[in-house]
């Protein structure tokens, strides 16, 4: 019996790992024109819902569509009310997963096929193309899926031989509404646990094929596993920005009012299916299991259809819930793309880092303003002293930044990564780093204006243009750097970068030579010198950083 139990636990790990592995083939092989698919999406509602069937039918994972699609709300490329369509389609393309399982995995013993699939798995592995490779991993992870199936049927226990090891479930039989809401608290919690609504399903499938739980209960599981499975989401997205949040939410009212009017047409609602299967003529053994996945499509797609018109009110009640926080240098700086759940599928959440580093990027600039600010102020002792704390503040912001995209960089399963992304990976490292070091010249700056202060030194009119005009051409090459990073697809070159660069590098030239000559003229101005060339020789190293990031971006 306690044999029977491990075994039934590996199998279920067999199961999800083959789940995962397959999903995530399958995300590797086809995840750039999948997200081509969604950023294309129209103002059509039934384009939406399609486009999220399709993509989750396709991948096996809801959860994955879901991680694209706050991913494109977050970058604007798509609206929320866009992607409210999007997941409810994904909630009808999960369901697939439920078909698969009792079309294969019960009327046909699709483990046969399974050990030979994997020996084909296992060469398109070898292959040099990354698709293939992909395609390998896929084939492998269905592999792996159908064998845990068949091995979590053939290891549960024995209830002719032992009726008391799910005595206490049976007992839950029998109740009315009370056995209804007990079985959707079940298939909930198990779901939570398992942190999959396809495992949960396959589970509950198991069970009603073994006669272990009526139709009506399994029925009640099923309307658990959609209550699970928006919970993981909602966890997912506590780390997330506030439209990561809402759309969880919008998941969440999505499922939640279909649970509660399926709960008051349950009975009703369970007859008819039960109706339509047995009008179908399917055969006894098999009906039950075609009747529960029937039961989740039409839960699905009767939800889906009733809400897609109430789509914009969805949409205020999770913004009138989520409310968008006052924006400050703290909330600026903080990360927008990137949350814990896009690391399970780090092809995707490769695009989202380099948006973030894009963010990163513009909050950098904003601490040029700051830049310019005390230099202006840098003989008016008060004013300076809230610039140079503002300074301190983003060196500090730009050292979090870099620890936290770094840190969701280096979690990532760079294993079964592409050639390709794998030099992104790298490119973002280096870029992370260059940006970190705009911080600290930052810093650098106001220190040299504070110890030029703190000597009661300051610098004349023609030293503050000087510098100022090198603020402006800084701006300029923060504006290329930025452009660049937003357009790291399709970009052709970085010669804009580069004049940039050439610009600041003649601007310090010019300006070091002329100060030069005037101290050797002069020499009653030796201290102000020696400061003003030490903060042009720093805005000259934010030059450098500047072009350097543009070449990480170009592959350079």
């Amino acid at each position: 019996m306690i044999m029977n139990i491990l075994c039934l636990l590996g199998a279920l790990g067999m199961f999800l790992y083959g789940m995962n592995t397959m999903s995530s083939g399958l995300q590797k092989a086809a995840g750039g024109q999948l997200r081509k698919l969604l950023s294309s999406m129209t103002s059509n509602p039934f384009k939406r819902v399609l486009t999220g069937f399709g993509i989750t039918a396709v991948i096996q994972s809801s959860s994955a569509t879901t991680v694209m699609v706050v991913g494109f709300v977050s970058a604007g490329l798509l609206s929320l009310t866009q992607a409210i369509g999007v997941i409810m389609g994904a909630n009808i393309g999960t369901t697939m997963t439920a078909w698969i399982i009792s079309i294969f995995g019960f009327k046909a013993d699709v483990s046969v096929l399974a050990v030979p699939l994997m020996a084909v798995g296992f060469l398109l592995s070898c292959s040099k193309k990354d698709k293939l490779r992909s395609l390998g991993d896929c084939v492998v992870g269905f592999s792996l899926l159908f064998l845990g199936l068949s091995l979590m049927k053939n290891s549960v226990p024995d209830l002719s031989s032992h009726p008391e090891a799910l005595s206490f479930i049976q007992g839950w039989s029998g109740k009315g509404m009370l056995s209804v809401l007990l079985f959707l608290i079940l298939g909930t919690v198990l779901t939570l646990v398992l942190q999959s609504s396809s495992a949960t399903v396959a589970i509950t499938l198991i069970m009603l094929d073994m006669g272990w739980i009526q139709f009506d209960m399994a029925a009640a599981m099923v309307l658990g596993e959609n209550i699970g499975t928006t919970i993981t989401a909602n966890i997912a997205a506590i780390v997330g920005n506030v439209n990561s949040k809402r759309a969880a939410l919008a998941h969440t009212f999505f499922n939640v009012f279909g649970v509660v009017w399926a709960l008051v047409l349950f009975y009703p609602f369970v007859h008819l299916i039960e109706w339509i299967i047995s009008s179908l003529g399917t055969s006894a053994d098999s009906s039950s299991v075609y009747g529960l996945s029937l039961f989740h499509t039409c839960f699905n797609l009767i939800n889906t259809c009733l809400l897609i018109w109430f789509t914009p009110l969805l949409e205020k009640l999770v913004c009138a819930i989520v409310r968008e926080k006052k924006k400050d240098d703290d909330n600026a700086s903080r990360l927008q793309y990137l949350n814990s759940g896009l690391i399970s599928t780090p092809e995707l959440a490769l695009s989202e880092a380099s948006k973030e580093s894009a963010h990163f990027a513009k909050v950098m600039k904003n601490g040029l303003e700051y830049i310019r600010a005390a230099i202006i102020n840098s003989d008016k002792a008060d004013e300076f002293d809230s610039y140079r704390a503002k300074l301190v503040k983003y060196e500090n912001i730009s050292d979090n930044m870099e620890f936290e995209i770094v840190s969701f960089l280096n979690s990532l399963d760079k294993s079964n990564m592409s050639d390709k992304s794998l030099g992104v990976v790298r490119s973002l490292l280096r870029i992370c780093s260059e940006l970190e070091s705009l911080g600290d010249s930052g810093e650098a700056i106001s220190r040299s204006l504070s110890a030029m202060l703190s000597h009661k030194r300051n610098f004349n009119e023609e030293h503050k243009q000087k510098l100022l005009d090198m603020t402006a051409l800084l701006s300029k090459a923060y504006d290329v750097m930025i452009s660049n990073l937003e357009n790291a697809g399709n970009l052709k070159g970085i010669d804009n970068a580069r004049e940039a660069e050439h610009e600041i590098d003649e601007c310090r030239l010019k300006c070091r030579e002329e100060e030069l000559q005037n101290l050797e003229n002069k020499g009653d101005s030796y201290f102000e010198s020696i400061f003003f060339i030490d903060v042009l020789e720093s805005m000259e190293k934010m030059g450098d950083y500047l072009i350097n990031i543009s070449e990480a971006v170009a592959g350079v």
